[in-house]
């Protein structure tokens, strides 16, 4: 439920049965990308940002990762974006977001 008064207005988005509230439904992987990196600095974004919406570990071009394989997750970004929530050390490389 919206209160009126209470904040920034927001336009409540209807997806699978629930009220998600966005800025503007254009802006919410690259906005969704800027708020994980913010709170994760061990993250940053590839060249090309914001038409590639691409999230990869900060240290991977340290000499510590020359001869490690790279693994990255790529998809569509229905869940704004879910695979940027699994880089880091052990884990992925980078992930690929698509649009919603």
């Amino acid at each position: 439920r919206m209160v009126r008064g209470a904040g920034p207005r927001m336009a409540p988005a209807r997806a699978g049965g629930g009220v998600k509230f966005v800025n503007a439904p254009e802006n919410i992987v690259t906005e969704g990308i800027d708020g994980f990196i913010a709170g994760h600095p061990f993250l940053t974004r590839l060249d090309g940002y914001p038409d590639v919406k691409v999230v990869v570990r900060a240290d991977w071009e340290s000499p510590e990762n020359a001869n490690k394989v790279a693994v990255i997750s790529g998809g569509g970004a229905g869940h704004e974006p879910a695979h940027v929530g699994f880089v880091g050390k052990g884990m992925l490389t980078a992930a690929v977001s698509g649009d919603v």
